[in-house]
């Protein structure tokens, strides 16, 4: 197996990592721990007993780039995955670049200003979910670089193969 193939499963496997994290971190109510309860995007618990949290703007707009960060990463699984499967082809993945370092900006944007919002509250811990999401951050990024560098590995070979130089 060649370097565009390792780097392009590294990717892949990165890639699924992150959005493993993305989704769990998304969907589960442990984001914040307080006094007899946690709290999620979602939901906050207090003795055992859950309730829809109330619209908030902070918390619409978290919501919504870790559903679309989600979104991205799992699309761009996809294409990754076509990426690698191809062995004939020479399938750019310009699309999946974009789509993994713009998940990765969702995250950052998210996560700061969940950040922000409850980082001065006093008895409140972030929790694991809250720490999943933080994890697949860096993850999604350096998924991006694998593809990135696979990419232009594909560019320079194709780039050198005209030359009648044997190397």
């Amino acid at each position: 197996m060649g370097v565009k193939r390792s780097l392009q499963t590294g990717g892949n496997l990165l890639n699924l990592l992150t959005s493993i994290l993305t989704i769990l971190s998304t969907a589960t109510n442990y984001w914040i721990r307080q006094q007899g309860g946690h709290s999620g995007l979602w939901q906050e618990c207090s003795h055992g007993i859950c309730s829809n949290i109330p619209c908030q703007n902070t918390l619409a707009v978290t919501a919504a780039c870790m559903v679309l960060a989600a979104t991205f990463s799992i699309i761009s699984l996809g294409l990754g995955m076509r990426i690698r499967c191809q062995e004939g082809e020479s399938l750019r993945s310009q699309n999946a670049i974009v789509l993994l370092f713009l998940s990765g900006l969702l995250l950052l944007i998210a996560l700061a200003g969940y950040t922000a919002k409850n980082a001065w509250k006093p008895e409140v811990f972030f929790s694991w979910s809250y720490f999943f999401g933080w994890l697949a951050l860096p993850f999604s990024f350096l998924a991006g670089f694998c593809f990135l560098l696979a990419d232009m590995i594909m560019q320079s070979t194709e780039a050198i193969s005209g030359f009648p130089v044997c190397l």
